[in-house]
């Protein structure tokens, strides 16, 4: 059953997408997760194949493909086993921010460097004291002439210490309510007062460059702003549905692996000469994984297709992205108890699959958020 129409362009593009990380990424994920970062050198490979910004449009430098190049190279790099390189959050979330409400000037000096991989994008909203709740930022911008100040502190911005640029949540002075008065500035990374704070230490995500972010009296000109002022808050409504998305696209390929890996352990490892004893529990325990990946997939696609379209699915996103990050945690949970102990060894692929996954069912919105906002949308 095909949900999704994907073209014969598009599967020669996938075809391209796994060879090149099979080449260029798998290889190198051990020692990018031991030195707890990826390198720059990384990032501009992927930009030479093409595998960044794809629906940027060419003349700034992508290739202007549609929305599923975006989903495929998403899923692609899930199933390489490895978040570190977080190419999802760089080219279909921060640098689209510049693109759709940047102006030309802003679009024509950092969308060919975020296309090519010399510019690395972050995006930094969440701060010690607002993570979810947007509306509780206290990072400032402040006029000053044709400057705009910022002061205030960010948390948990991924791609923190890669990044050239960021896409930063300040508030203007102002009576009006904080949705109201909420703005969105470009910021480049080697600005005076552009402070990048320690690299944080998580479960997983170990070679995603996590960071805490400063400003301190950091002068951007007012021509960084993006859209109109006090329109952030809209803004980021406005693109949190094909993040969440895409976040689900990344869970489901990341519970798809896991069954994979534990299926191919099964097949190719005896016990005292005999194949891994198939039980009744195990084989229907395989099956509940299977049916429910199958049911994640098919809403997901699903949506897709209806995002693609245009319509309003807040509601079923948001229901995706928490079953699907909920489902991708169990199956991972799953694999490693069916596994035995040696599912608790570091050489089980697994075990990194599941440290990373927790992540996703709290980056983008947690899954109590997420329930808040379908509860809202049902009237309840």
């Amino acid at each position: 059953m095909n949900i999704i129409p994907y073209t014969d362009k598009h599967h020669k593009f996938r075809e391209k997408t796994r060879a090149f990380i099979e080449k260029e990424i798998i290889p190198h994920v051990d020692q990018w997760e031991k030195n707890k970062i990826v390198p720059k050198s990384a990032w501009q490979k992927m930009g030479r194949e093409g595998l960044l910004c794809t629906t940027i449009p060419k003349k700034y430098g992508g290739p202007g493909y549609d929305l599923l190049y975006a989903v495929i190279v998403a899923e692609e790099l899930a199933r390489s086993n490895h978040y570190g390189l977080h190419a999802v959050l760089h080219s279909d979330v921060a640098a689209p921010y510049i693109y759709t409400y940047g102006s030309e000037y802003l679009r024509n000096k950092y969308l060919p460097g975020c296309c090519s991989g010399d510019i690395v994008s972050a995006i930094a909203m969440t701060e010690p004291n607002a993570g979810s709740d947007l509306a509780s930022i206290e990072t400032m911008a402040t006029e000053d002439g044709d400057e705009i100040v910022l002061n205030g502190s960010k948390i948990f911005i991924s791609n923190g210490i890669n990044c050239g640029v960021a896409v930063v949540a300040a508030k203007n002075p102002s009576d009006k309510s904080p949705y109201e008065s909420t703005s969105l500035y470009v910021v480049e990374s080697d600005l005076p007062g552009f402070i990048r704070g320690k690299k944080l230490e998580k479960m997983g995500f170990h070679s995603q460059d996590t960071v805490e972010l400063f400003f301190s009296n950091c002068r951007i000109p007012k021509t960084n702003i993006l859209g109109k002022k006090g329109m952030g808050f809209k803004m980021l409504m406005e693109k949190l549905q094909f993040e969440r998305l895409l976040c689900s696209v990344q869970t489901i390929a990341t519970a798809e692996f896991s069954l994979a890996q534990l299926l191919k352990h099964q097949k190719t490892t005896s016990v005292s000469g005999q194949p891994v004893p198939r039980t009744q529990s195990s084989q229907f325990a395989l099956v509940e994984m299977a049916t429910e990946i199958k049911l994640g997939k098919t809403m997901l696609e699903t949506l897709i297709v209806d995002h693609m379209a245009g319509k309003n699915i807040l509601k079923e996103t948001s229901m995706a992205k928490y079953w699907n990050s909920e489902l991708a945690r169990r199956v991972a949970e799953g694999c490693i108890e069916l596994h035995g102990m040696e599912g608790a060894l570091e050489s089980f692929p697994v075990v990194r699959a599941y440290r990373d996954v927790r992540i996703l069912s709290i980056a983008g919105g947690t899954t109590e958020i997420m329930k808040g906002i379908i509860a809202k949308e049902m009237g309840i």
